[in-house]
């Protein structure tokens, strides 16, 4: 498909540039068929049914974005993938000037060697630390990777440490958030259970790839970075039965969607998932076991607004994601949501 299809204006001033406070207190516009309710996040529940279950995505984001130098250039690096407990795969700036086998030096006798160079300014990266050890040094020198749409000075401010993080937070290994499960706090997961909807969790370690332009005009030319998800044998099995006792599928953001659809075969079972997935969903995309999805307003032309497009019709996001803007709905990260029924029509 055009890629041109996917676009949109969107002035800045729809940006976000922080979240709500408290953060269930969120816009949440609902599209159901045609119609466009506005809403708060905080009310939630009421739009899902009493045997649901929701998914979430527990990854916890690590401060994966480093600066160093080559020499006596600087050099800032952000980790997307984990290799090896030594070795990660990051995009570095500049990096037309790095070579195989040059070395970045960080702080405190922390440093890395480039392993190889890729497309676009990835490289892979041997640090001299591995495991816990490698972790501690990226909380001690490493900031939060926030997405480059939302404005900070360098190394970024202290309230985004815990701000970009979910409440679900509990396996490191992602570069970016889950940014639908930002919205969440103790009161609205309290209010789900009240109104009798089961909850789930699954692992996608999101990369920075998701925040890559499509430079393309295809998408089928469009390359997307694979991602490591996780689904327990337990988890597969409560989400197959809340499917079989009637209740939908609510995927918590685009993340939790995709390692769903990765880990589901064409009968709409979940099954347990320890691997990569670099699924790229656009219109014509037959879903096999999400119902509904809760998810940001994203970029124009992202992958994203083409998952949503695929997951709800491309005609009606054009038309939600009009009605927000017009409206004032604040986009990205630490923007407002929307709560999307799954349409089965053709791409265009």
């Amino acid at each position: 498909m055009h890629v041109d299809l996917f676009d949109f204006e969107l002035p800045q001033s729809n940006i976000a540039q922080a979240p709500a406070s408290p953060r269930d207190s969120a816009r949440l516009l609902v599209v159901s068929g045609d119609a466009l309710l506005d809403n708060s996040v905080s009310d939630l529940a009421t739009f899902l049914q009493p045997g649901d279950i929701c998914v979430f995505n527990d990854t916890r984001v690590i401060p994966a974005r480093l600066t160093g130098k080559r020499g006596q250039a600087g050099m800032e690096v952000t980790l997307h993938k984990q290799l090896a407990p030594d070795t990660w795969l990051a995009f570095a700036r500049p990096a037309k000037k790095l070579f195989v086998d040059d070395r970045i030096d960080f702080k405190d006798g922390f440093h890395a060697t480039v392993m190889a160079k890729g497309e676009g300014g990835e490289v892979t990266l041997n640090f001299n630390v591995a495991g816990e050890d490698l972790m501690a040094a990226l909380n001690a020198q490493g900031s939060m990777p926030l997405p480059p749409y939302i404005k900070r000075a360098k190394g970024g401010q202290v309230e985004d440490i815990e701000d970009y993080q979910t409440l679900f937070a509990k396996n490191p290994g992602a570069v970016a958030a889950p940014t639908a499960g930002l919205h969440f706090t103790p009161a609205l997961l309290q209010s789900l259970s009240e109104r009798g909807i089961h909850t789930a969790r699954v692992t996608l370690h999101v990369g920075a790839g998701t925040f890559l332009p499509v430079k393309v005009d295809d998408t089928d030319d469009h390359f997307m970075h694979s991602e490591r998800g996780e689904i327990s044998l337990e988890t597969a099995n409560a989400i197959n039965a809340a499917r079989a006792a009637g209740g939908r599928v609510v995927a918590v953001g685009t993340t939790s969607l995709r390692v769903l659809e990765s880990a589901a075969t064409d009968d709409g079972l979940v099954h347990e998932f320890f691997a990569d997935t670099s699924i790229f969903i656009t219109p014509g995309y037959r879903f096999k076991v999400v119902d509904v999805m809760m998810t940001n307003f994203h970029l124009p032309r992202s992958t994203l607004f083409m998952l949503v497009s695929a997951f709800s019709g491309l005609k009606r996001m054009h038309t939600a994601y009009r009605h927000a803007i017009e409206t004032g709905y604040r986009f990205y990260s630490y923007g407002d949501a929307c709560l999307l029924t799954r349409s089965d029509e053709q791409a265009p």
